[in-house]
C-alpha cells in the first residue's frame, strides 16, 4: 500500500530510509537466540557497546542490558523488550535498533542519546510461549501455546504503588532490575515495546508531544499498516490525538473503578512508565497487532446501536467467564500441580466477568446517545471475545494437559479437559472465520523501530 502524500511529508527522508532498510524476519526469536544475538552485537562493536548483567529472573535466567555510547555527553534512553511474554515483536525491534546504533555513528549523533537496551526482560515467560514463536502464525496455534501471567505476576504491572487505599510492594526480580536501571540512568526516553493481537497500530505517550504525533501517526502507513479504529483499551481515558492515548497509570484506573463502584476489580501494582515519571521521562508504547482484517479498520456506521453492541458484548464476556469459573470450580479439588497456567486461569476467569460488568455499565451510559456503532467498533468488540476465549481457554487447557502429563487422570480432570478442548476448537474455528490476515514481521518491526527513532529525534531536536 503506497503512503499518502501527507504521510510522506510527516516522515522525514532519513527516517524513511531507516524504515526501508529494515530486513526481513521469518520468525520470532527464542530466549536463547536473543541471548546469543545480544552477545554477538557486543562482541562485534566493543568500542561503542558494552554488555552487562542487570538482574536475575525468578527462575534464574540472566537479565542483560546493552549500552551503546554516543561518543559524547548525552541524555539516556531505555528500551525494553518483552514487557509481556506473549509480545515478542519487541525483541526483534530491540536487537535491530542495537545493531543499527552500534554500526552507524551518524545515526547515534542524529538521535543524541546514550542507549540502554534490554531485549528480553521476561525470559521465563517467553520460554512458555516458545511453542508458537516459529509458526505457523494462525490464531489457533498461537492460542494453544499462549501464556501470560496473572496480573500481579506481570513485570509491567508490578511496580510499587501507594495510592489512596491501595498498597503494592510485591515487586518481582525482573521489575526490580528495571527499577534500578530507571533510577540509575533517569532516562529522558523510555520505549516499552508491546504488541496487541488484531486490528491496527496505536500508541501510548506519558505526555502530549504535538510535534511528535504526526510522525507516529504516519509511520504505520509507510509499512502498509493502518491506525487502529476499534474500541480503546481504557475507554474512560480520552485520546491525546488520533490513535494516541495517555499512558495507562493504574492510579487513573483506581479512580475510575472507585467512581463506578467496582474497586473489587483492582489488583496489582503500577507500570514501567508510571514509575519512570518521577524522572520526567517521556514514555512511548507502540502497540502493534499480529493480524488485521478490513472490518477492524472500517469507521463507517453499522446498523447496530452502540449501546446494544456493548450489551451483547457484555453478555458474551459474562458467558465466557461463567464457563471458565465453572470449569475451575469442578477441577480445583482434584488438581495436584500449581502451574503458572493454573494461576493465570484463576486470575483471568473472574477478571473477564468484571470486564463484562464494566461493559454493561458503559452500555447504560451510552443508551442516551443512541448512536450507531462503527464497523470497527463491532469488530473490536467481537475480537475481544475471540481473544479472551482463545487465550484463557487455551491456558486452562495447558494447565489440564500438565496435570494429565504428570499422572493426574482423575475423572473430573479428564472430563473438564475433554469438554473444554471441544469448546476451544469451536472458538478457534469461529476466530478463523473472521478473515484475519497475518501481518509481515518486517512491517511490524519497522513501525516499532521507527517510532523509537522518531521519539528520540524529537527529544533531541527540542533540546
Amino acid at each position: 500500500m503506497p503512503p499518502s502524500s501527507g504521510e510522506g511529508r510527516a516522515v522525514p527522508p532519513w527516517l524513511r530510509r531507516e524504515l526501508e532498510a529494515v530486513p526481513q524476519f521469518d520468525t520470532f526469536a527464542t530466549v536463547d537466540e536473543i541471548a546469543e544475538m545480544t552477545c554477538r552485537i557486543a562482541a562485534q562493536h566493543p568500542d561503542v557497546v558494552s554488555l552487562r548483567r542487570v538482574g536475575t529472573s525468578a527462575q534464574g535466567e540472566q537479565l542483560t542490558c546493552l549500552t551503546i555510547e554516543p561518543g559524547r555527553s548525552a541524555p539516556d534512553a531505555l528500551v525494553v523488550g518483552l514487557p509481556h511474554p506473549n509480545e515478542p515483536i519487541g525483541a526483534l525491534t530491540a536487537l535491530h535498533l542495537a545493531r543499527r546504533l552500534a554500526g552507524d555513528p551518524e545515526l547515534r549523533a542524529r538521535l543524541g542519546h546514550r542507549w540502554h537496551i534490554v531485549a528480553c526482560i521476561d525470559p521465563d515467560g517467553l520460554r512458555l510461549n516458545e511453542g508458537w514463536l516459529k509458526g505457523p502464525y494462525t490464531r489457533e496455534h498461537y492460542a494453544r501455546h499462549f501464556y501470560r501471567q496473572a496480573g500481579p505476576e506481570q513485570i509491567e504491572w508490578s511496580f510499587p504503588l501507594e495510592y489512596k487505599e491501595v498498597w503494592f510492594d510485591a515487586v518481582l526480580p525482573e521489575t526490580f532490575a528495571l527499577m534500578r536501571l530507571i533510577d540509575e540512568h533517569r532516562p529522558a526516553l523510555l520505549a516499552s515495546l508491546h504488541n496487541s493481537e488484531v486490528g491496527g497500530a496505536y500508541y501510548y505517550l506519558s505526555r502530549p508531544e504535538p510535534g511528535l504525533h504526526p510522525v507516529l501517526q504516519a509511520i504505520p502507513g509507510r509499512m502498509g499498516i493502518e491506525l487502529d479504529r476499534g474500541e480503546p483499551e481504557a475507554p474512560w481515558m480520552p485520546a491525546i490525538d488520533d490513535s494516541i492515548f495517555p499512558l495507562i497509570d493504574v492510579r487513573d484506573a483506581y479512580d475510575h473503578l472507585e467512581e463506578v463502584g467496582a474497586l473489587q476489580a483492582f489488583s496489582g501494582g503500577n507500570s514501567t512508565g508510571a514509575y519512570a515519571s518521577r524522572h520526567g521521562t517521556l514514555t512511548l508504547v507502540c502497540e502493534l497487532p499480529y493480524w488485521t482484517h478490513p472490518e477492524a479498520l472500517d469507521t463507517t456506521p453499522s446498523d447496530v446501536g452502540y449501546a446494544d453492541a456493548l450489551r451483547a458484548n457484555a453478555d458474551e464476556l459474562r458467558t465466557l467467564s461463567d464457563i471458565l469459573n465453572r470449569s475451575l470450580a469442578t477441577i480445583s479439588p482434584h488438581m495436584q500441580l500449581e502451574t503458572p497456567f493454573l494461576r493465570a486461569s484463576r486470575y483471568y476467569a473472574p477478571v473477564i466477568g468484571e470486564q463484562a460488568s464494566a461493559t454493561a455499565r458503559r452500555a447504560a451510559k451510552a443508551s442516551a446517545a443512541a448512536r450507531k456503532a462503527t464497523v470497527a467498533e463491532l469488530a473490536s468488540m467481537a475480537d475481544t471475545v475471540h481473544m479472551f476465549r482463545l487465550r484463557y481457554g487455551g491456558m486452562l487447557l495447558r494447565a489440564l494437559d500438565a496435570e494429565v502429563a504428570g499422572g493426574n487422570v482423575r475423572p473430573p480432570v479428564r472430563t473438564v479437559r475433554r469438554e473444554l478442548a471441544a469448546l476451544h476448537s469451536a472458538w478457534c474455528a469461529a476466530a478463523a472465520g473472521t478473515s484475519a490476515v497475518t501481518l509481515p514481521l518486517r512491517s511490524l518491526v519497522a513501525v516499532q523501530y521507527g517510532s523509537v527513532l522518531a521519539a528520540a529525534a524529537h527529544l533531541h531536536t527540542k533540546r
